[in-house]
């Protein structure tokens, strides 16, 4: 398997002393050679002048975060990481792969979830390229293809989780750290193949489709009015029991099981109104 090889590599600044320093000599010689009549020699001082050419094309500037893969006819010889301007051989092809921290946003795609319900879902990756020779020899794009694999992972996670769930079951609005950490993983597992190390994922957009946007609101307007009734009736039983045992225990009236039944009634029917309620006061019975 083909992996990463840091190159080490000359001085580009010591190189350019020599170089430059071998050019003039050998431009002044073979000047000398063509004035006093040397042709043989300044033929031979003219192709040491080429050679020397030729040494001037392995200079290469190297960025901070950055690396330059290096290849000797085709052959993988290794990747420059030094930053500045360095030296290499001058026959060597170098392609520039930044090592720096990337991010992006996928499209919002259309899926369905675990229920069937078509959502709308998109997220943001962050990633690095951490091997050159894997990005660069592996796939044929790394950048697209790591954005193909993030909208698949992010497709094929979306339709193993619901919209929203009750319970203790993971779902996609109540649980965006565990379904992130997991989205993490599933684009890691598809993009270690190109060198490529996945930082940080996080879903940027949720929602419901727009054909069943409205229906679902109700829905969830139905079952938040549903489970606030819960707790209301809750409460109301408890304050009714907590009654009865009160009267009972301070012996402040005794009731009758028809009147400890209205009483019970009227409770409930106070406790859980949604409207405040009007008190009647019994006068007794008028006599004319």
């Amino acid at each position: 398997m083909l992996r990463e090889i840091e190159k080490r590599t000359l001085s580009g600044l010591a190189m350019l002393y020599v170089l430059l320093a071998v050019l003039l000599g050998t431009g002044y010689l073979a000047i000398e050679a063509i004035r006093h009549g040397r042709v043989l020699e300044a033929v031979l001082w003219a192709l040491a002048l080429v050679v020397d050419g030729i040494l001037l094309c392995g200079f290469v500037v190297v960025n901070p975060n950055e690396g330059k893969v290096l290849q000797l006819f085709g052959d993988y010889k290794g990747t420059v990481k030094q930053p500045g301007l360095r030296w290499a051989n001058p026959f060597y092809t170098k392609r520039r792969v930044s090592l720096r921290v990337r991010n992006f946003e996928t499209v919002k795609l259309k899926v369905n979830d675990a229920r069937g319900n078509p959502i709308e879902i998109a997220t943001i990756v962050v990633w690095k390229v951490v091997d050159t020779a894997e990005a660069i020899f592996y796939v044929d794009d790394y950048e697209n293809y790591v954005r193909v694999q993030c909208e698949s992972a992010l497709r094929t996670l979306a339709t193993g989780y619901p919209y929203d769930a009750h319970g203790d079951e993971l779902d996609l609005v109540g649980h965006t750290a565990e379904v992130s950490k997991r989205l993490q993983s599933e684009i890691e597992e598809r993009v270690a193949r190109a060198g490529v190390d996945v930082i940080e994922t996080r879903i940027s957009h949720l929602a419901y489709a727009p054909e069943i946007a409205a229906a679902m609101l109700r829905r969830q307007q139905a079952t938040a009015v549903v489970a606030a009734r819960q707790k209301i009736v809750e409460g109301a039983v408890g304050m009714v029991e907590m009654a009865l045992e009160m009267l009972a225990q301070k012996q402040v009236i005794t009731l009758d099981e028809e009147r400890k039944a209205a009483m019970v009634s009227n409770l409930m029917v106070v406790l859980c109104s949604e409207h405040s309620t009007q008190p009647v006061v019994n006068t007794g019975t008028l006599h004319n």
